[in-house]
């Protein structure tokens, strides 16, 4: 990949996808669930842009997603309505109007008060409501606490008794059709037993509601599976997908799995260029044109991104902290890290950076958000053009 030419091109800050590493993720992961019915559904929520959501579409993929404007981005982009879950913890009424009136594959539903809901609005809407539920194992993901969901003290789903009276409800009230069943413990995820034992819990309440006629068709087994950073030892898909299947012996169902890190990760780098360096003390800052408004993980989860420079110069090297131009001291992208020494307009190389980057940005300090590029096939194409003044000022209305 020439970052320097792609910098030159369309300037920084920028991020950069390589859709032939998207691709490949997918196969292997599909490949893994080979021999048994499943759907990976991309969850959007990892890297938005309507182009990499058509790009999975076209291999087939399903869509997670966890707002209705994530439906709406995953249909626009061809996903299959019958691929398409609608998650998440909130969902407002016209948003689960919306989705039922869209037909796609289910609503995973989060709460008794929202599974309630769900029951109203569609009989109000005169339809049959696809549900799945979303069930918290109580297992410890090992995972950061912020990207923790499996836990009781987690906001996410219901424990396995609250499940079962849910279920029940379902099944005896005229406009919901209980079709799955989901759980998901956690982003990042590099140990494969939690996974298992999730995936057990939560299938054998599968076995105890066939036995009294729920037929749960849909095992949603989430997302999270881990990717390397820096020099953690990831699942290898086969694993992560025997693993699962060792717990479903004797159960006629299809697979969910919602990949999103996994898929697009490290198929994408944020690019940004070098204005100046500066010394506080014994202090080193390398400031650069990008910023935590662009890619907060590290500023969110203190996350560990790859840092590369690329130079003409053959600078000392010495620790500095890399910051962009945001008045916070949170503006940072590492700390105390070796560098060498840069000059103005020296490039900056961010991995792994495909998800979680630009669909976390935003606006702060009105600043535009940087354009996304895909490289596929020798070729790369703009698909999403950098913002101007206009754009980031176009909804403000009455201000005379």
């Amino acid at each position: 990949m020439n970052f320097k030419k792609l910098a030159d091109k369309y300037g920084t800050p920028l991020y950069v996808y390589d859709f032939h590493h998207f691709e490949n993720q997918f196969n292997e992961l599909k490949n893994a669930f080979k021999g048994r019915k499943s759907i990976i559904s991309y969850a959007v929520k990892a890297n938005s842009n309507l182009s990499v959501i058509k790009k999975f579409a076209t291999l087939g993929s399903g869509a997670d997603c966890v707002s209705i404007g994530e439906v709406k981005r995953a249909l626009m982009a061809g996903v299959d309505r019958y691929k398409v879950i609608f998650s998440g913890v909130g969902k407002r009424d016209d948003e689960i109007e919306e989705a039922l009136k869209l037909d796609i594959l289910m609503i995973n539903v989060e709460s008794e008060a929202e599974l309630n809901r769900v029951a109203d609005i569609a009989e109000k809407l005169g339809v049959v409501a696809r549900i799945s539920i979303r069930v918290n194992p109580n297992i410890d993901p090992k995972t950061h606490p912020y990207i923790s969901t499996g836990l009781h003290e987690n906001k996410f789903g219901v424990d396995i008794d609250t499940a079962k009276k849910m279920y029940l409800f379902a099944k005896n009230n005229s406009s919901l059709n209980p079709v799955g069943i989901h759980f998901h413990i956690g982003s990042q995820l590099t140990e494969l037993e939690p996974i298992k034992e999730a995936s057990q819990i939560v299938a054998d309440l599968v076995r105890s509601l066939k036995a009294i006629n729920i037929d749960i068709k849909f095992f949603d087994v989430g997302g999270g599976l881990g990717i390397k950073y820096k020099d953690e030892e990831t699942i290898k898909p086969y694993d992560y997908a025997q693993a699962i299947l060792s717990t479903l012996s004797g159960l006629d169902v299809t697979i969910v799995c919602e990949p999103g890190r996994f898929l697009v990760g490290n198929g994408g780098w944020f690019l940004t260029s070098v204005l100046y360096e500066k010394v506080n003390g014994d202090k080193r800052f390398v400031i650069v044109d990008g910023a935590m408004n662009d890619l907060i993980r590290p500023s969110l989860y203190n996350a560990y991104h790859k840092i590369e420079v690329i130079t003409d110069k053959n600078g000392e090297i010495s620790k500095a902290n890399l910051v962009g131009p945001i008045c916070e001291s949170g503006d940072f992208f590492a700390k105390d890290i070796e560098l060498p020494s840069t000059n103005h307009g020296d490039l900056v190389v961010i991995h792994s950076a495909g998800a979680y980057g630009f669909t976390m940005s935003s606006n702060y300090n009105t600043r535009p958000r940087a354009a996304e590029i895909a490289v596929e096939n020798g070729e790369d194409r703009i698909i999403r053009r950098r913002e101007t003044f206009e754009d980031l000022i176009a909804c403000e209305v009455d201000y005379l």
